[in-house]
């Protein structure tokens, strides 16, 4: 069985009174000890398969927040229903590169516009290390800035930014960028730290950690396990959770036809990984060990207003 690990990273918004992690749960109305949680669910928008299986988490109350990639040929469907939902909590999944071997699109700006984002064949690229290669810092600003007016054109209410594969972590500009253009819509955005403290220190200096809301654990599993040990890894990350905020990530969808499809030749992240995905997290066990834990469940929508 392949182990399933944990990525612990801080999230940071782009602004705040100074207060401490412990000072939120307060504002929030909870004892200041409490462990908060966000059950988040990333790639919305990327195909039918699964903007359903979000759309029937969000309709279970299996998750709190979920996050939209504005290119794909889905973002439509998704955002009649965001639209239709201003309840639910809605970020951007900030998307600057299309991974999938025969699933593909390109950036939501005119091609003429970000011509450094595109490949030969005018779609965004495969790969991070190629983005990092040919992106021009302010076409990416640009892009950005694009994906976020056409998810609040299309009417949807958000409540933060995250990043499709963390690309905007490619260099200090992208950094940089990335947390004024949080600045700019009055949006929090997502930061590993982490992982740049291990694996790109150079880039801590552009990095605003000052006055912030952080998030003490971000949990996301990236490797797979057989379904029915699927459920170890995050039972475990909830029993090792500690008074603050944390989050944790999911990949939802179905395993059918579509997904297969789309994720072909892609087992982590395809379409049985986020089969078992869905199937934990709608699941009674998962509800019953968030009570058991004394686990309070929260959303973005609710942090932004104490911001």
């Amino acid at each position: 069985m392949k182990a399933l690990l944990l990525v612990s990273i801080l999230l940071l918004p782009f602004t705040a009174s100074a207060q401490s992690k412990k000072a939120l749960a307060e504002k929030l109305g909870y004892p200041k000890d409490t462990k908060l949680l966000i059950i988040h669910a990333d790639d919305a928008g990327v195909s039918h398969s699964a903007n359903a299986a979000i759309i029937a988490a969000y309709e279970k109350k299996a998750i709190s927040s979920a996050a939209i990639m504005v290119p794909c040929p889905w973002f439509p469907e998704i955002a009649a229903y965001a639209k239709a939902h201003p309840e639910l909590d809605w970020g951007i999944h900030i998307t600057l590169t299309a991974e999938w071997k025969n699933y593909k699109w390109g950036g939501v700006s005119s091609a003429n516009e970000i011509p450094s984002l595109l490949d030969k064949d005018g779609y965004l690229y495969a790969s991070v290390e190629e983005f990092k290669k040919h992106a021009k810092p302010e076409e990416v600003r640009k892009e950005i800035r694009a994906q976020i007016r056409k998810a609040m054109a299309a009417g949807i209410k958000l409540s933060h930014l995250d990043t499709h594969m963390g690309s905007v972590y490619a260099s200090p500009e992208l950094v940089e960028i990335y947390q004024q253009v949080g600045k700019e819509f009055h949006l929090p955005v997502l930061v590993p730290m982490n992982m740049i403290q291990l694996m790109a220190p150079q880039m801590l200096p552009y990095i605003d950690t000052m006055n912030n809301v952080i998030v003490d654990q971000f949990i996301s599993a990236y490797k797979a396990a057989p379904a029915d040990q699927w459920h170890v890894y995050y039972d475990q990350a909830l029993d090792r959770l500690k008074p603050g905020l944390n989050e944790m990530i999911f990949h939802l969808a179905y395993d059918n036809d579509e997904m297969q499809a789309v994720t072909i030749e892609h087992p982590d992240f395809g379409a049985a990984w986020r089969q078992n995905d869905f199937n934990y997290v709608t699941s009674e066990a998962f509800k019953t060990l968030l009570e058991k834990k004394g686990i309070r469940v929260i959303t973005w929508k609710e942090i932004l207003a104490t911001l």
